[in-house]
């Protein structure tokens, strides 16, 4: 009875402890997010638009840091989208003259 009892308040300590992590590192985390999503995004537009590669070969240009971050082509818009699920996301745009610029968000 007693074991059960002390189980429970460390599982609920633990809990407690978990959720005050999450909350204290979250904007942290949120702003690593948003700044690999647009690093992502750039880099991804450049290699696509500026440069003329498949989007394919230019998933090797990015850092191995960025593992967690997803990109996705738009050729119709000539833009490339980065996010990090529930974190963060970002476009970059091909504009001529200019090159490939991040979307403000």
């Amino acid at each position: 009875m007693v074991r059960a009892r002390l189980a429970k308040g460390a599982a609920l300590l633990l809990g407690v402890a978990l959720v005050g992590l999450v909350v204290w590192r979250w904007p942290d985390w949120r702003a690593a997010a948003r700044a690999g999503s647009a690093y992502a995004a750039h880099v991804t537009c450049s290699c696509r638009y500026i440069e003329g590669r498949t989007a394919k070969s230019c998933a090797g240009d990015l850092d191995e840091a960025a593992w967690f971050v997803s990109v996705k082509d738009l050729p119709e818009r000539k833009a490339t989208e980065a996010h990090v699920p529930l974190l963060g996301r970002a476009q970059a745009r091909f504009r001529p003259g200019y090159g490939c610029l991040v979307d403000p968000s």
